[in-house]
């Protein structure tokens, strides 16, 4: 690829993966999110605000009393039970940021996790993993989440008798916890060593045809991937060139390359969308980073950009085809996709920009575990404001601006109207005396 094409990277940040393809299931309720709203909508409307205060503390009462009783439930002998209870629980962390509450019953919620990622199976396991993010999410950070959970997680990811959605959660949950707690650089090369591992599962054989790994497999191996790209994120752009150079966090960027082969769509786009984050990062210290695959690399990338084959669904080639040409922009253009997302209503209305393949990638990992609940979470939780660098939270009461409200509108508009009504009636009255 021709340098003049190249721009500099030196402030960059590391790099992204939007991964689309190892998401968390949205077992949201409607229940929770309706009451979540209404709190919201509420808070809005200035004209009742002591209805507001009231309707806040009632919910807040009414979740904790939840939680309250999921937490007990979660000790019971039944595992429906059980795994009932720490979905109820994740539908909570998700939507509700409640540090307080949920630090002065740490220990406890620790143990239920604990216990469900050793002695659950299935689902159990899986809800459990999910709750080991929401709650260092929750706790903002605490190390004592990590150093308690991230062995448990890791020993589920590689028990090969346990489920692959299970598995796939241990490893998403596993890289959240490292990325939000902190970590060193040696720690980090182990974490990614352990998830190629994984993910290798999906590499070419050795006739170079695709692997033949199933569905739950080939979700599994995304997920790896996914979690060994957020991984990366964390690691300076100079020790990525080294690493990948002593192959210490990728055996070979061909058998990355292969992966773009998979049968499997997640597998595909994943693998894209690390390979722009893993070059971004690298590019960042060496313009020539990898410089030798770049020609195979957009070949591979273009077919994929197009795509039409017909024994895909079509939602499948749409997606891919999306996913594709913004990979191949980068690699061609170093231009990297921006988002702009939208935070809060109101006069607190606040906009997260996704600019690189890192901070894309991290946004999308963190949305995977807190679903639809993110919104509610980059209003309230510091920790994750902080995570995207969004600063201190607006305060309604603090902020002056000369929009109107919905409401002073109308009462301007009202009392224009009157006025007008008020004129014309007068000359009304002066036009009728001149006729008579």
């Amino acid at each position: 690829m021709p340098k003049n094409n190249r721009k500099s990277k030196a402030n960059q940040a590391s790099n992204n993966n939007n991964n689309n393809n190892f998401k968390y299931e949205n077992d949201s309720d409607d229940e929770y999110s309706n009451d979540g709203a209404s709190v919201y909508s509420y808070q809005s409307d200035n004209a009742a605000i002591p209805d507001v205060e009231e309707a806040s503390d009632n919910v807040v009462e009414k979740y904790e009393e939840k939680l309250m009783q999921a937490i007990e439930n979660a000790s019971e002998k039944s595992q429906q039970t059980r795994t009932q209870a720490l979905q109820v629980m994740n539908e909570i962390f998700m939507h509700h940021s409640m540090f307080d509450f949920v630090d002065e019953r740490r220990v406890t919620i620790l143990d239920i996790i604990e216990k469900s990622l050793k002695r659950g199976k299935g689902q159990e396991q899986a809800h459990a993993a999910r709750m080991s993010a929401l709650l260092l999410i929750q706790l903002q950070g605490d190390e004592d989440v990590v150093k308690s959970l991230a062995p448990l997680l890791q020993q589920t990811a590689l028990d090969t008798s346990a489920s692959s959605d299970a598995r796939a959660k241990c490893c998403l949950s596993l890289a959240l916890l490292h990325f939000l707690g902190g970590d060193d650089v040696g720690d980090l090369i182990i974490l990614c060593q352990m998830f190629e591992g994984i993910f290798s599962g999906s590499y070419l054989k050795g006739d170079n045809t695709p692997s033949t790994a199933n569905a739950d497999a080939g979700g599994l191996h995304a997920a790896a991937l996914g979690a060994w790209a957020l991984a990366l994120t964390l690691i300076p752009p100079g020790d990525v060139v080294s690493l990948i150079q002593t192959k210490q966090i990728l055996a070979s960027f061909k058998n990355l390359m292969g992966l773009l082969q998979s049968q499997h769509l997640d597998v595909r786009m994943t693998a894209g969308e690390a390979i722009a984050l893993l070059l971004e990062s690298g590019r960042a210290h060496d313009e020539e980073f990898l410089d030798e695959y770049i020609t195979d690399l957009i070949e591979m990338t273009k077919l994929l950009a197009t795509d039409s084959q017909k024994f895909r669904a079509k939602r499948d080639r749409k997606q891919q085809r999306a996913t594709f040409r913004d990979v191949l922009h980068y690699i061609e253009e170093e231009i990297s996709p921006e988002i702009a997302i939208q935070v809060g209503n109101g006069l607190t209305k606040e906009q997260l920009t996704l600019d690189t393949w890192a901070v894309h990638h991290q946004y999308s990992c963190i949305c995977n575990a807190l679903g639809s609940g993110m919104n509610i979470h980059l209003l309230d939780n510091e920790f994750l404001r902080d995570v995207f660098q969004m600063g201190i939270r607006l305060d309604p009461d603090q902020i002056t601006t000369k929009k109107l409200s919905k409401n002073e509108k109308r009462a301007i508009q009202a009392a224009s109207f009157k006025a007008r009504t008020i004129s014309r009636g007068k000359n009304r009255d002066k036009r009728s005396a001149v006729v008579n």
